[in-house]
């Protein structure tokens, strides 16, 4: 039976960067990345709104805007090719049915130092004024997504990071050292030793974790469809979000070099708590993936009048984890447990792209068990 030091399982942003990270910072010895899809970040990390979040999303979560910004130059620094900032941001604040006022959206801002301005008149006049209260310009920017994908795969290669796609994670079985990981690659049952296995499952984190006999982690799983528009003339070179409340979303969609379009009302489809008879990959493979995109179209050209012009090119559907707790202020803390025998089981989730850092930063102050190598 082969051995590796640590398998990192999901081949995501946040797995392919853990990997990296194990492998480089922490010099483990082989490392290996498994995904089950053919290439890596082609799931949730693809499927998002590709926004580079500043801290202006999260009005209700202290926590969550500050880290935001905070760690907003160390992406840019990191993943400058990435990012694009081709376009003006906007947040606007709906009269009605807001879960935060201007007031206190403008005290969040000045609190943490999140540049915040009043939109140019032009900006403003996108807006039906008898249903929105403020406009705003704020600094944010969006990130290509397939270009993210390639500077990670760069970084495994020249790392050393093994990486094995169309594999599959079958059962975990402990043993003096760590874990026995049974694995299908190409559809090829084989068993590696490891000392370490790190979960970055993200919506599959509570199934592969239950088999190390970890706690429930109490998420919540959502079927999403984020729509690719393309926008008029009048917002081709702007991306709006209107908040707190039921409302929506639309900006640039780099990779696709379309926008998304995502509402708060239509976006989530289906939504359930993790248990262990649902399979969230599986729900979403028998998902009929009906859009509502006219239903996203019709509501929020109440608010900007342009959206009525926008041309649907595609839709995006994903299952999208979060923790239930985060439902009552939309924070997004990370998860970062370990359980398993002697702690040789780290699961990990983040709820948007800058929380890598935090992650890098809670596994800077581990201990982690090495086992084999």
């Amino acid at each position: 039976m082969s051995t590796c030091a640590a398998i990192v399982v999901g081949g995501g942003f946040f797995g392919a960067s853990v990997a990296e990270y194990l492998k480089l910072k922490r010099g483990f010895g082989r490392v290996l990345l498994v995904e089950r899809e053919s290439r890596l970040m082609t799931r949730a990390s693809y499927s998002n709104q590709a926004r580079v979040h500043a801290g202006y999303h999260y009005p209700r979560s202290y926590t969550t805007a500050r880290r935001s910004w905070v760690n907003l130059p160390r992406f840019r620094q990191e993943f400058g090719a990435v990012v694009f900032d081709g376009f003006t941001a906007l947040y606007a604040l709906a009269h009605r049915n807001s879960k935060v006022t201007p007031r206190q959206f403008e005290r969040l801002c000045a609190e943490i130092g999140m540049p915040l301005e009043r939109a140019e008149p032009p900006h403003e006049a996108l807006f039906e004024k008898r249903l929105v209260a403020k406009v705003y310009q704020v600094e944010e920017q969006a990130f290509n997504a397939d270009r993210l994908r390639a500077i990670m795969q760069d970084r495994l290669a020249r790392a050393g990071v093994e990486v094995w796609t169309n594999t599959k994670v079958t059962g975990l079985t402990a043993t003096e050292a760590g874990y026995a990981v049974r694995l299908e690659r190409d559809g090829q049952p084989l068993s590696l030793d490891t000392g370490l296995v790190v979960n970055c499952t993200y919506s599959c984190l509570g199934g592969l974790a239950r088999q190390a006999e970890a706690p429930n982690f109490a998420l919540k799983h959502e079927i999403t469809e984020i729509a690719l528009v393309e926008p008029p003339e009048q917002l081709r070179n702007v991306g709006i979000t209107l908040m707190d409340g039921p409302f929506f979303s639309i900006m640039p969609f780099p990779a696709r070099g379309l926008h998304s379009l995502t509402h708060v009302r239509y976006t989530p489809q289906r939504s359930w708590v993790d248990t262990d008879g649902i399979d969230p990959l599986t729900e979403l493979s028998h998902d009929p993936r009906q859009t509502a995109v006219n239903w996203m179209i019709r509501d929020s050209a109440r608010y900007v009048p342009a959206i009525a012009n926008v041309i649907p090119r595609d839709q995006l559907f994903e299952v999208k984890t979060v923790l239930v707790k985060s439902e009552a202020d939309d924070s997004r803390p990370i998860l970062f447990e370990r359980h398993g025998r002697n702690g040789r089981v780290l699961s990990i989730l983040g709820g948007k792209i800058d929380n890598v850092f935090d992650i890098l930063e809670r596994l800077d102050a581990e201990i982690l068990p090495t086992g084999v190598s």
